[in-house]
């Protein structure tokens, strides 16, 4: 009898045994892939694996670690699920398979993150480049035709001033391809529908929110919480007074400040929030020659996002 029921119960967990393995399956296979994320819809990203280049999506929750390698040695630094932003080099490892899988951790360098916050942005350190070398040729056709005018005395300028604008041209020639493999990159990032919009203003040298202002932000998460898949960007800037690093770190603190106010007042998920934008003085709304104009440059954008296949398939 005692024979029979050791039998019974051997059955039993050999059963229960072969449920857990069908139930994962391939599914729980240890996976780690590298990729470029070219997407994210709230606790999704799409990457673009490095090897073979197909889409995997990656899955995220609130166990999900993302780190920075951290000197020489094995050990990370952790980071804010807000960097995971599109453009974004990574190494995940988790559990799935070729196309899905669920992150266990997600580590990337800081200089791929500071590459992924310019996109982010919308800066191109290559494009302004670009704009100086032609504000140079542009100078120095004007100095031509100024010589020109006395050219019997000026030719040694002239020739110079030729020469300046052949080794601008050469430049120009070098950093067109390194826009092109920018641009390249750009456009394989996945586009976004804005789906609501706010503007919080600030007084000068201050980052705190009005309560208007907290309302209206409010509303839209209110707005973003009802939306499928969607993210939220955010972006400080500050008018012209003070120096830049002044303006820099108070467009980040107003910046933060309105991420804050989302996460701990309006219920909105960190892993839905993008990692805020410091813009400086960049991208002006207005004049700052004027009150009206640098108060209206004393703001911080907010931006609901939904990636557009997502939209499309809702």
């Amino acid at each position: 009898m005692k024979q029979h029921r050791r039998w019974i119960s051997g059955c039993t967990a050999l059963l229960c045994i072969l449920c857990i393995g069908m139930a994962y399956g391939a599914d729980g296979q240890k996976v780690k892939v590298n990729g470029l994320i070219t997407a994210r819809d709230g606790e999704n990203l799409t990457l673009r694996a490095s090897k073979g280049g197909g889409t995997v999506v990656v899955v995220l929750d609130d166990q999900t670690k993302v780190q920075t390698p951290k000197g020489l040695g094995f050990r990370h630094s952790e980071q804010s699920v807000t960097a995971l932003l599109p453009g974004l080099k990574v190494q995940v490892e988790g559990t799935g398979d070729d196309t899905r899988v669920m992150a266990k951790t997600i580590t990337f360098s800081k200089e791929d993150l500071q590459m992924a916050e310019t996109i982010q942005a919308g800066l191109n350190p290559t494009q302004q480049q670009q704009k100086a070398n032609m504000a140079n040729i542009q100078g120095n056709k004007e100095a031509i035709g100024t010589n020109k005018e006395a050219i019997g005395s000026n030719k040694e300028a002239i020739a110079a001033n030729q020469g300046n604008i052949a080794a601008n041209q050469q430049q120009i020639a070098s950093n067109q391809q390194d826009i092109q493999e920018a641009s390249k990159r750009f456009s394989e990032l996945s586009e976004y529908d804005t789906k609501a919009t706010a503007t919080v203003y600030f007084q000068t040298g201050s980052y705190t929110i009005s309560d208007s202002d907290k309302a209206a932000l409010t509303l839209l998460a209110q707005t973003a919480v009802g939306t499928k898949g969607y993210i939220i960007q955010v972006k400080g800037f500050a008018d012209s007074s003070g120096n830049a690093a002044m303006n820099q770190k108070l467009s980040m603190d107003r910046a933060q400040e309105v991420v804050a106010y989302l996460l701990q007042n309006c219920s909105v998920p960190l892993r839905h929030i993008v990692a805020p934008g410091a813009m400086g003085t960049a991208d002006p709304a207005a004049p700052n020659e004027t009150a009206d104009g640098r108060q209206d440059n004393r703001r911080v954008e907010v931006k609901v996002l939904v990636n557009r296949g997502v939209a499309g398939g809702a």
